[in-house]
């Protein structure tokens, strides 16, 4: 049975919307072709029809996080405090147990890296938001000060991800946020 373009393209985009997720929540090495493709009721063997690898998948999937994040980021950049606002939302309760639907670089950056195959979207995303965050502060060093906040965030929320004691998670979410606040004066 054929089946049309149109058709063809929305799997294409289901198979991209489900692997945005689990990169983001499990990680791309614990993310199995096989096991993904039958979440979604599909044959391992059509991957190959939507892609030629993984790592295409990869780069695909990581656009369509960014652009997923990107929407929130705008709102909160749009807000009459917006470093707070994102200081507060990354650093939230919600970001550090939803990683399926939050900022891909936490996850994502350290296996990228890992695997030797930088990727442009992680370039992409990054870029954006140390412009937003710079276009909120002052001074001559605001760039140099963007990279320390974002840095900061990805790595406060990592280690609240990677701890198994869920008070500890939590002090490490809110001693960051307030001293990043407190920095950013």
């Amino acid at each position: 049975m054929r089946y049309s373009q149109d058709h063809k393209a929305q799997t294409h985009q289901r198979i991209i919307k489900e692997a945005s997720a689990r990169f983001r929540r499990d990680g791309i090495g614990a993310t199995g072709l096989q096991p993904l493709m039958k979440a979604l009721g599909l044959t391992h063997g059509g991957f190959y029809s939507h892609f030629k690898s993984k790592d295409e998948l990869v780069e695909e999937a990581l656009q369509a996080a960014c652009e997923q994040v990107e929407g929130l980021c705008a709102e909160l950049f749009a807000q009459e405090r917006p470093l707070d606002a994102f200081i507060d939302t990354y650093l939230s309760e919600w970001h550090q147990t939803s990683p399926h639907e939050g900022c891909p670089l936490p996850t994502m950056s350290s296996e990228l890296g890992l695997r030797g195959r930088p990727s442009p979207s992680s370039d992409l995303v990054l870029r954006g938001r140390l412009e937003q965050i710079e276009n909120t502060l002052e001074g001559d060093d605001a760039a140099d000060q963007s990279i320390f906040i974002m840095s900061t965030l990805v790595g406060a929320l990592l280690l609240s991800r990677s701890v198994e004691c869920p008070e500890l998670a939590q002090r490490i979410l809110d001693v960051t946020r307030d001293l990043l606040k407190q920095y950013k004066g």
